[in-house]
């Protein structure tokens, strides 16, 4: 399976969260899966690439032309694959990957989960999507998608749409379990 990690590129971040999204990559290549990746070098992006390599797994980099910068990218990748724009960069690495791994990480990691959320919400996709809750990081966004339920502004089954796990062997059991197909109509108020 080509999984496809979100996460931050920040040098800042708690090692904690290095170390276990390293011990990610590790997990996902002892279990046979390739990695795509936004091709970073540092942060979450860079230590799943280093699990992975470590792992023996196959690592896709995908990114675009103008982070072609010495530091920036990880030396490492079996496959590099250089796109124009962030779009084209986000397109390629959804057709190229059969599930979603989020990691920690700020603004660009949010934007690409609500994206893929969103379209999986719409039906354009049925692949897994699990969010990697490391040390609690993600518990104000689940709970702020539970108020948006509550609120109606998004229903019930929508929350079944994602899944959650705090340790990679849970992302790998959630990455391979047989996930119900929701009915969109159950996901919209509309």
């Amino acid at each position: 399976m080509n999984v496809c990690v979100y996460g931050a590129s920040s040098t800042q971040i708690n090692t904690a969260y290095i170390t276990a999204t390293e011990a990610l990559g590790e997990a996902l290549a002892t279990a046979g899966h390739a990695l795509v990746y936004g091709a970073g070098g540092s942060g979450l992006m860079g230590a799943v690439a280093r699990g992975m390599t470590r792992g023996g797994g196959k690592v896709v980099g995908v990114v675009p032309s103008f982070l072609k910068v010495d530091g920036i990218i990880y030396e490492h990748c079996d496959e590099m694959v250089y796109t124009e724009t962030m779009r084209e960069r986000k397109q390629i690495m959804d057709e190229r990957s059969d599930a979603f791994v989020v990691t920690p990480g700020g603004i660009g990691t949010y934007e690409e989960f609500f994206e893929m959320y969103t379209l999986k919400q719409l039906g354009r996709h049925q692949k897994p999507i699990v969010i990697f809750n490391i040390g609690g990081y993600y518990d104000r966004l689940l709970e702020m998608l539970r108020y948006t339920v509550d609120e109606k502004f998004m229903q019930q089954a929508s929350m079944s749409l994602i899944s959650v796990a705090t340790t990679p062997e849970e992302v790998l059991a959630l990455l391979t379990r047989t996930e119900d197909v929701v009915d969109i109509k159950k996901t919209k108020f509309v």
